[in-house]
């Protein structure tokens, strides 16, 4: 089957989901919001400025489709588009993500090339269990633009967190690093060591403003960041 002809049609089916109201009905659960950040960092990796990161979920049966994306107020961050199918039961979850981005390396790229060395999209799968104490996740690229000396790469990432309570917030520890040389380093190295506080702002008896901090250092790059940041 033509894969330029399947990504239009999801295309089509999530553009006709954004178009209706949110709902939810028996167990099928459709759920649409965005972020507003001060900074995005991803997997300890400067990724842009301020950004705005809409989400559209579609969910049913532990099975679930979402599109996310991020757009940075400066002209000049990098825009991403991904789309993530995973399935969830009990504690484990398994996923698999579409990443792409509008330019790579300042020269613009085209959504529809899938050709195996001037695409920009990055396919990853992902393999996680949530022990309720302490989650695991694996997430290995396995095929689009994730090259090293013309080699692929299969650049991994592998992280683990922690939520707990302190003070009447919710808070969140991680600490992520790659095995190999890849997309995150040039061999094994911590890549990224987190702890995020999130609280509900009450502004009104039937709304509130979720709110969040997060501190953020990267090991291997000796870089460190502090993002706020709010959902609606």
């Amino acid at each position: 089957m033509n894969t330029n002809f399947v990504q239009c049609v999801a295309a089509t089916v999530m553009g006709l989901i954004a178009s209706v109201p949110v709902w939810s009905q028996e167990k099928t659960e459709v759920t649409v919001g965005a972020d507003l950040v001060s900074g995005y960092i991803w997997r300890g990796n400067d990724c842009g400025g301020v950004s705005i990161q809409p989400t559209l979920s579609v969910a049913r049966s532990g099975f679930s489709l979402t599109a996310w994306g991020s757009v940075g107020i400066e002209s000049a961050d990098t825009k991403e588009f991904d789309f993530t199918a995973g399935y969830t039961t009990g504690g484990l979850n398994v996923a698999v993500t579409d990443y792409w981005f509008n330019q790579v390396d300042n020269v613009k790229s085209k959504y529809f090339d899938y050709r195996a060395h001037s695409t920009a999209h990055m396919f990853e799968a992902t393999l996680g269990y949530d022990f309720g104490l302490a989650a695991l996740s694996w997430n290995t690229i396995f095929a689009g633009s994730d090259y090293t000396n013309g080699n692929r790469a299969y650049s991994t990432y592998i992280q683990a967190s922690a939520p707990f309570k302190l003070g009447g917030l919710h808070f969140n520890a991680e600490l992520g690093f790659t095995p190999w040389e890849g997309l995150y380093s040039n061999k094994f190295n911590v890549t990224n060591i987190g702890l995020k506080a999130a609280k509900d702002i009450k502004i009104t008896d039937t709304f509130t403003l979720p709110v969040f901090a997060k501190v953020i250092a990267n090991p291997y790059t000796e870089g460190a960041y502090f993002v706020f940041g709010l959902s609606l």
